[in-house]
């Protein structure tokens, strides 16, 4: 099926769709009359993004494939859920209401958010000629570099709030072990992550973010 679907979206024009899709999005942020309607989008966003990489996953989906991806996403959700009813993987921190439907007060597509994520920055690396254990260090890193962004406007969306709206380091220590082990997971079980849109994706999702932040906090 995934196959049959690939063939009829063209490579260069979804390629195109994302670039043109951040755009708006970044467009539809800061105007004040469209913010609130793109907030309320943020989660089907993240669920359009996810599934363009998926998609195009160049490899089958075999069962070993599923168990695996299905292993970060529970993982990634089960880790948050723990942090926000402890504060002690992350610290103390709630989220806000523009996620979707939660369970034990954290989103559901938090553990998607961590699959894409894990994913799409091992991908990234994936051409590199260099050790996994190093690609899964790289990748890791990336994503703490991805957060210390997202951070900066995620209570302006209404994703989550930080107690005294003071982000810890240990936020981006555990982001980094977290990352780094669920990174290391697809190395261990053989994953192979080589995707034509992961780059753009993730690259998108950080400057939407790096827009947000230098538009919200040093522009205005």
């Amino acid at each position: 099926m995934k196959n049959i679907l690939r063939k009829h979206f063209e490579l260069r024009k979804v390629k195109e769709f994302i670039i043109v899709f951040y755009i708006i999005g970044f467009l539809g942020f800061i105007f004040p009359l469209s913010f609130r309607f793109f907030v309320f989008l943020i989660p089907f966003a993240l669920l359009l993004s996810s599934a363009l990489l998926l998609m195009f996953h160049q490899t089958k989906y075999d069962a070993k494939t599923i168990i695996v991806f299905s292993f970060i996403y529970v993982a990634g959700l089960c880790i948050e859920i723990i942090g926000v009813k402890t504060g002690k993987i992350f610290g103390i921190y709630h989220y806000g209401s523009s996620l979707g439907p939660e369970i034990f007060g954290t989103p559901l597509i938090i553990g998607l958010n961590w699959l894409f994520l894990v994913y799409a920055s091992a991908s990234v690396v994936e051409k590199f000629n260099i050790p996994d254990l190093f690609k899964s260090f790289i990748s890791a890193a990336l994503m703490v570099a991805y957060d210390i962004i997202t951070e900066q406007v995620a209570g302006t969306l209404d994703m989550w709030h930080w107690e005294n709206r003071s982000i810890p380091l240990q936020n981006y220590l555990a982001w980094f072990g977290l990352a780094f082990l669920l990174g290391i997971t697809l190395k261990i079980f053989r994953i192979k992550t080589t995707n034509p849109v992961a780059f753009l994706l993730f690259t998108s999702q950080f400057l939407l973010f790096l827009g947000l932040f230098i538009y919200f906090k040093i522009i205005i």
